[in-house]
């Protein structure tokens, strides 16, 4: 792996330090230092403002630049997702779903910048976490947060039907492993952005995770972005989230198999007849010949 990737994967790891809180929780402490210690034991949540706070300490003295802006974003994935954890274990019962929702969102961003490391790593960067998708996506993502804590507070025995948050994290796991075998798969002809200029050593994929879908990846990311919904247990965003990724995969794959189809013409137009798209109603761009031209 090359060094970004490590470097993303060493500040991932530090950021889940912050579960050493339940290791403080259950630990005997000496006289001299046991005030302190229940003092951080009752106050959960101070301890993961003074350990964020540490470890960010720490990398800022060991790194610098472009290494310090990527261990900053893995290790914030890291802190968050073990906060996730904490707040299963220490909240009450209408938040544990909220809990596992962070677990499951930090480790998406986080092993999409990792697996890009270990299958693409020439088009690596920093927008490769996907914190900055774009405005649409930090918008759909504070309306779900909005509807479940104005759900908790409302109807909070909503937020404990636990076999619908059951089901949203099989979802995820399934839109997971099939984003990530297509990224592994397709290897350097995966790029997160469609490309409009075929280069040299673009080839078409058809095995794989791509054996059984034309678009894998999208049908991951269709699949785990509603099953969020469901372990949040958002009635209303499941829906919205449903119809928003939907039309956007609809128009993106349209898009791309233009350009797809001008790269690899023929080749391309007979994956199409073997292969569907792997998402519900979407045929994708049917090339319709033109026989004057």
């Amino acid at each position: 792996m090359i060094r970004q990737g490590q470097i993303s994967l060493q500040a991932f790891l530090l950021g889940l330090g912050i579960l050493s809180y339940f290791i403080l929780a259950c630990g005997s402490w000496s006289p001299g230092v046991g005030v302190a210690a229940q003092w951080l034991r009752e106050r959960p949540w101070a301890f993961c403002g003074g350990f964020f706070f540490s470890v960010n300490v720490i990398l800022i003295l060991v790194f610098h630049g472009p290494e310090w802006q990527i261990a900053v974003r893995g290790c914030f994935l890291g802190s968050v997702c073990g906060i996730g954890v904490m707040i299963t274990v220490l909240c009450s019962a209408s938040y544990h779903v909220f809990g596992w929702y962070l677990v499951v969102l930090t480790f998406f961003h986080y092993s999409e910048y990792l697996t890009t490391a270990i299958g693409n790593p020439s088009t690596l960067s920093l927008d490769s976490y996907l914190l900055n998708h774009s405005w649409a996506y930090g918008i759909a993502a504070a309306s779900s947060w909005t509807e479940f804590f104005l759900e908790r507070w409302l109807l909070s025995d909503l937020k404990q039907v636990w076999y619908v948050s059951i089901i949203g994290i099989i979802i995820c796991l399934w839109g997971e492993i099939m984003r990530k075998a297509a990224m592994l798969t397709a290897k350097t002809n995966f790029n997160h952005i469609v490309q409009t200029k075929r280069q040299e050593n673009h080839e078409l994929v058809t095995w794989g995770a791509y054996k059984f879908f034309r678009h894998p990846s999208y049908v991951g990311w269709f699949w785990w972005s509603i099953g969020t919904q469901f372990i949040l247990v958002n009635p209303f965003c499941a829906i919205a989230y449903t119809l928003a990724s939907w039309s956007f995969f609809n128009e993106r794959i349209h898009f791309e198999e233009m350009t797809l189809i001008s790269f690899f013409g023929e080749k391309y137009l007979d994956y199409q007849k073997r292969v569907g798209t792997g998402l519900p109603f979407i045929k994708g761009y049917h090339y319709i010949h033109n026989p004057l031209q």
